[in-house]
């Protein structure tokens, strides 16, 4: 991975009319912003914990990019990146440790929150939604969810920053899946919420664990099968050495489940307040610059372990889109189901519902949601 190519010196005068620089992460620009020093912001640093395992990829260039900001900021926020567990143990722990401010900042899988708040299952991607990162990008920036979501986090005390990229999920097995009919009897592990519920309904018996996790469950046995997220992290944690098959989607479609598996930024309201608004929003371009570099630099690391785990024994098998059909067929009431858990849900998901049955998409028809209703 390249390193980050740090701004040239420049005088205080010249940042506080624009960082003209740019920082580099993974080979992508993040750009600059402009850079007012005021007192009641200067020299602020945030805790931030995010979900990636140290020494794995995601935490790498999660960890470079943090590492940017007192560069780029001028001293005025620094960012110290934490790993998975470092301050709070488990998920609850860090969403309430940046509630209260025990940390300032996080960066999960947004649907670990989807029973908190069940609005944050349709902040990210869910079994055969829409599955290209350019959707995401267009309901985000483009369909007005973006504020949404910052409405729906504000009432937690949080202030929802933005999407990253990440990537599509995928499941490693130890013994061979090939069509839907496999997953009948398999022991799975799977993020919960609205997966679990479209596997079970595939006969599945599914668990959630955490991602660290996984290997000793995988080499123990206790699962047949486990969903994470792509090859380059999932190589990083010895998934090759636990199983022998990869399962993908349909040709040009990592995964029919998760396709576009995104982590945000969050922070704690209190913190974002204390920012000048130059700074509030040089972080918000930055998190949008950052959500290209991660998803590009993952990809390319994907291409590299996809290699190994082949040659190291691994077999790769895909869905049809036969497969497609039917998973999204059985898919489609369990996402009523959870758009009808509150308001917030509702809201979001009509929001997709109405981009996927436009032409430009047509994932979806009204025969296909004959007999659903949203409520309220």
């Amino acid at each position: 991975m390249e390193k980050l190519n740090k701004p040239a010196a420049q005088s205080t005068s010249s940042r506080r009319s624009l960082l003209k620089s740019a920082a580099v992460v993974g080979g992508a620009s993040v750009l600059g912003a402009p850079y007012i020093q005021t007192a009641h912001a200067a020299g602020q640093t945030w805790k931030v914990q995010t979900t990636w395992d140290a020494g794995t990829t995601g935490y790498t260039i999660f960890e470079e990019w943090c590492n940017s900001f007192a560069e780029l900021s001028g001293g005025e926020l620094n960012i110290k990146p934490f790993p998975a567990k470092a301050v709070a143990a488990d998920n609850n722990a860090l969403f309430e440790s940046v509630k209260t401010g025990v940390l300032q900042g996080m960066n999960p899988f947004t649907l670990y929150w989807a029973g908190k708040m069940p609005a944050t299952v349709f902040l990210s991607s869910y079994p055969a939604g829409p599955d290209q990162p350019a959707q995401w990008d267009t309901m985000f920036y483009g369909l007005g969810m973006l504020e949404m979501a910052r409405e729906i986090y504000a009432k937690q005390g949080l202030f929802y920053v933005g999407p990253i990229h990440h990537d599509a999920n995928i499941i490693h097995s130890k013994k061979p899946v090939n069509s839907l009919a496999d997953f009948e009897g398999l022991k799975l592990r799977v993020p919960g919420g609205m997966v679990s519920e479209v596997f079970q309904a595939f006969g599945a018996s599914t668990v959630a664990m955490p991602g660290s996790d996984i290997f000793p469950a995988l080499e123990k046995g206790t699962i047949d099968a486990a969903d994470y997220v792509g090859p380059a992290v999932n190589w990083d944690l010895g998934f090759g050495q636990v199983t022998d098959y990869i399962l993908f989607g349909p040709p040009g479609i990592m995964s029919l489940y998760q396709p576009v598996d995104l982590m945000d930024l969050t922070v704690n309201m209190g913190a974002w307040k204390r920012l000048s608004p130059e700074m509030q929003a040089l972080v918000e371009q930055q998190v949008k610059a950052y959500s290209v570099a991660h998803f590009v630099n993952i990809q390319k690391r994907n291409v590299d372990a996809l290699a190994k785990f082949k040659e190291a024994g691994s077999q790769v098998s895909r869905l049809s889109m036969e497969d497609l059909v039917e998973f999204r067929r059985k898919a489609i009431p369990i996402w009523f189901k959870w758009a009808n858990k509150d308001a917030d849900a509702r809201r979001v998901f009509k929001l997709q519902l109405d981009y996927m049955m436009n032409d430009l998409l047509g994932y979806v028809t009204e025969d296909d949601i004959a007999g659903q209703s949203l409520d309220g």
